[in-house]
């Protein structure tokens, strides 16, 4: 549920207010990761006060990569993460991982009154295994919860990429950045640049978790101007 309203209505959202930054560009106090960070924390309400209303405690993450001209924004909430391959075929983390166990997320759920516990996993009151997230309403009235998104720039033409890979937290369960791009780099002639064969092999190696893939190639810069 939280996924499917996140899914329909965060990018109708996200495309008309960054066009009407484009338009008026030079004269706006915003930018991109403002208008990301604004409209991350308000499909959040939005879906709470919808969830809260059926009793439904559903949650998910949320991993946004957004291309502008050679500069690629991403913001994160939760445990999805993107990589980057670069053109020496380096493996360029996109985000990080919100987690229990972190120091600083650890720090946060104490100040809030909650606690973290071993369950498999580290999770926030014994129950999520992510500290921030879109959704989980009981969670959030409790404050240990929250969708603050984390959100990083990169300069493209620096880094020249060549693909990068946007997954849930089943992919990296059982792959590490590396393994992946190499995985990836591999396979890259394939159907859906190699995403459909990586859930496969994540999948094999034992995985039980949701193992959704996005493999976005970029054009080669040295035959277009356009990535």
């Amino acid at each position: 549920m939280a996924s499917e309203y996140v899914k329909i209505h965060l990018p109708e959202v996200l495309k008309q207010h960054l066009q009407d930054f484009e338009r008026d560009k030079e004269n706006s106090v915003l930018s991109y990761q403002t208008i990301l960070e604004q409209q991350i924390l308000a499909i959040d309400r939005e879906l709470l006060e919808k969830l809260s209303g059926s009793y439904d405690e559903a949650g998910t993450t949320c991993l946004i990569a957004l291309l502008s001209d050679k500069e690629l924004t991403v913001a994160n909430v939760g445990d999805s993460r993107g990589v980057l391959c670069d053109k020496d075929g380096n493996a360029i983390p996109l985000s990080h991982d919100h987690k229990p166990y972190q120091l600083k997320e650890r720090k946060r759920i104490k100040r809030a009154g909650g606690f973290i516990s071993f369950n498999g996993s580290w999770r926030v009151q014994g129950i999520l295994a992510m500290s921030r997230s879109l959704g989980d309403y009981p969670l959030k009235n409790l404050n240990v919860i929250i969708s603050d998104p984390d959100i990083l720039s990169f300069d493209l033409d620096k880094l020249q990429p060549e693909f990068m890979i946007l997954a849930s937290d089943g992919l990296w369960d059982a792959f590490s950045n590396e393994e992946a791009v190499r995985f990836i780099k591999e396979r890259l002639d394939e159907p859906h640049f190699g995403a459909k064969s990586i859930v496969l092999q994540s999948f094999y190696r034992g995985c039980p978790d949701n193992i959704t893939v996005m493999v976005v190639k970029f054009r080669n810069s040295s035959r277009t101007d356009e990535q």
